[in-house]
């Protein structure tokens, strides 16, 4: 039987950036997956129920970049640093080509490192996600920010942004947590300054600026767009312009659901992101 992400033990690489990058993987074979994880977030956050799916057929790969969790280095506050880090941990790996699953934040460093680098992301998911420069995206509504941006994480308060408040939803919501943090191996804690770098970068990324929507048109890597119907982070109408923007993009909205979709809906998630990886078009 193949080891679950809950109990796959945290690794380490040393990059040619100095930073020691802290990860996961589970499964093998084919094009390696590799997971971009969202605001705050480390390796803890991924639902295994998700990643366990993912992983039948293929390696999957989270890591903590920069700064985030156990990996060494300071969170940088811009996407493009991300992406740049991310790659040094790809190189690091020695990957040459790979599919990026990139969620929230995460979402907003694979389309850089699609610019960046466009031999190395050969296929690309971006989950709850928005082009930069879009009119509205600039900083979250002052409730999600309350809920997700204090000094103390309140689980009830996550909730309420990633889940909706219908009983389905929340009732997924509490499940997927429950899978989250039952392991013998806990990732370090987001530390503030990762805090308030990845919120800095998030700002940024949202300044409104018509000229810098049409960065997305170089994309040429086949890309699936999705988003929950009721997200209040990154609200599903971003979804719909970032995917009518890049050539090659495929969109889905999941019913009854908001930031966290692909854990409430993670079987159907895993699914149509399998379809659209093996998909020989």
């Amino acid at each position: 039987m193949k080891r679950s992400y809950a109990q796959a033990p945290i690794a380490t690489v040393s990059a040619a950036n100095g930073i020691e990058y802290a990860y996961r993987e589970v499964g093998d074979g084919g094009v390696p997956l590799v997971l971009l994880m969202h605001f705050r977030g480390n390796l803890d956050n991924w639902d295994p129920a998700l990643v366990d799916t993912l992983a039948r057929d293929r390696r999957v790969i989270a890591f903590d970049n920069t700064g985030v969790g156990r990996s060494s280095g300071t969170t940088p506050g811009t996407i493009a640093q991300m992406a740049l880090d991310a790659i040094a941990f790809t190189d690091a790996l020695e990957l040459t080509q790979v599919d990026f699953l990139g969620f929230s934040l995460g979402s907003f460093v694979a389309q850089e490192i699609a610019l960046i680098r466009p031999a190395l992301a050969r296929r690309i998911v971006l989950a709850s996600s928005a082009p930069q420069g879009a009119p509205g995206m600039h900083g979250w509504a002052q409730w999600v920010i309350d809920a997700v941006g204090e000094p103390e994480i309140d689980p009830a308060s996550v909730l309420d942004v990633f889940y909706t408040r219908s009983p389905e939803s929340r009732s997924a919501g509490e499940k997927a947590m429950g899978r989250m943090f039952t392991r013998a191996e806990l990732d370090a804690p987001t530390t503030w300054q990762t805090r308030q770098a990845q919120y800095d970068a998030i700002t940024a990324w949202g300044i409104p600026s018509i000229s810098l929507l049409e960065r997305v048109t170089a994309i040429q890597a086949p890309v699936f767009v999705a988003n929950g119907d009721s997200d209040p982070m990154i609200l599903a109408r971003y979804s719909h312009l970032l995917a009518g923007l890049i050539p090659q993009a495929r969109l889905k909205i999941y019913p009854d659901s908001a930031h966290g979709f692909l854990f409430q809906h993670h079987a159907e998630f895993a699914a149509d992101v399998d379809a659209f990886l093996t998909d020989p078009q």
